[in-house]
């Protein structure tokens, strides 16, 4: 295997199969040692949230699949933490797409003279370019598409994929008596230019609630497979 690119919290090998592995890590993102999946550099390593981010992932991309919403997911090996995926190109230098049900977090930071803290949001999609120099900054459709990022149609498939996907965490989350109030994706395309869904669907990557407070990646996961 031939390493690729070191991220925060994963690894990326190349394949001969012309396919991808991601390797987990036990690395957070988040800010004086306190997790935040807004952050855009690591902030805490917490063991074993490698493996339970990889079994969340393997939970949701199968059903994700299932319900006919394309992603990069081929397999996956629990006991060294890796999860094989299709090559996909990623939107511009990086993009991530966050999809909000409640006001917390950077939305927050940005419009609380306009909203109160943990109100209602429509399923609000922003996306953000990955630049950490920069704070990852906000970026409209109009943007993406006016630099040559990505395709209005290839747009409005990322907005209607995340939306079909946070309804599905959701509802799992729901089930299991916890509210979703925010989570986070990244996407890439295939050498046709159709979208799929890429990186990882972990609790690293989302905000949730039980009973009106916040709860930790770990205690998530743990809960999430009570």
């Amino acid at each position: 295997m031939e390493l690729v690119y070191t991220g925060k919290t994963k690894n990326v090998y190349a394949l001969e199969n012309g396919n991808y592995l991601l390797k987990f890590k036990d690395d957070c993102t988040g800010k004086d040692g306190v997790f935040d999946p807004g952050e855009n550099s690591v902030g805490l390593t917490i063991d074993g949230v490698g493996d339970v981010n990889l079994r969340m992932s393997i939970y949701f991309f199968e059903k994700i699949n299932a319900a006919g919403i394309r992603t990069h997911y081929v397999s996956a090996d629990l006991q060294d933490t890796t999860m094989e995926v299709l090559p996909a190109k990623v939107f511009g230098k990086g993009l991530e797409v966050i999809c909000r049900y409640k006001a917390v977090g950077s939305f927050l930071r940005r419009y609380g003279e306009y909203i109160e803290e943990g109100a209602d949001l429509p399923a609000y999609v922003e996306t953000t370019f990955k630049n950490d120099e920069k704070g990852d900054p906000l970026v409209t459709k109009d943007a993406l598409v006016a630099l040559g990022v990505m395709t209005d149609k290839q747009y409005e498939d990322i907005k209607d994929m995340t939306q079909k996907i946070t309804a599905i965490v959701a509802e799992d989350l729901k089930a299991k008596g916890m509210e979703l109030y925010d989570i986070k994706f990244e996407y890439g395309y295939a050498p046709d230019g159709s979208v799929m869904l890429i990186d990882e669907i972990a609790s690293g990557n989302m905000r949730v609630y039980k009973d009106g407070k916040y709860i930790d990646p770990m205690t998530l996961s743990e809960l999430f497979f009570a």
